[in-house]
């Protein structure tokens, strides 16, 4: 219950940034790396899910609630096994990690959250993950959420850690 509390605190804050972030310009804002953060952004890799792909999932109204509309390139990686390289955003306290969220850039500060639903993966691992402010990259099944209660968009499980 405790990961349940602070997961929908942590996307009931993206979704206010999300909203805040509607007039803000391309490239700016919750969700994009910012240039003078002391942590490098991703590198750019082939080998795995680019976040290009998964920020730009469009949304659609269903009473009173924002869902994904996911477009063909995305409905072709739900249920296969899938790479996505983020930073880690711990649910729980510790030095290894089986279930957290992954981030298309790095925390800014223990209680923001970096963007909205389209820029984090829930991660739940097969074996606990070393925490690090380094990035990561996670192997396992991707699957898209069409009506996640806590207001995710994707999640991988039975995840490996890659190197």
């Amino acid at each position: 219950m405790k990961k349940a509390a602070v997961l929908l605190s942590l996307l009931i804050a993206a979704a206010a940034g999300a909203q805040i972030s509607a007039s803000v310009p391309m490239g700016t804002g919750p969700g994009v790396h910012d240039p003078n953060s002391p942590i490098p952004p991703l590198p750019v890799r082939t080998d795995v899910v680019s976040w290009n792909v998964l920020t730009a999932v469009k949304t659609r109204v269903e009473k009173n609630k924002v869902l994904p509309a996911f477009d063909q390139p995305l409905l072709a990686l739900n249920q296969k096994t899938q790479r996505v390289q983020g930073f880690m955003m711990p649910l729980e306290p510790g030095e290894k990690q089986s279930h957290f969220l992954l981030s298309s850039i790095p925390l800014s500060c223990p209680f923001c959250v970096p963007g909205g639903p389209e820029s984090m993966v829930e991660v739940k691992t097969r074996t606990p993950v070393k925490y690090t402010l380094d990035p990561v990259t996670v192997e396992g099944r991707f699957a898209l959420l069409d009506d996640d209660p806590y207001g995710m968009y994707y999640r991988i499980t039975e995840a490996v850690g890659v190197k």
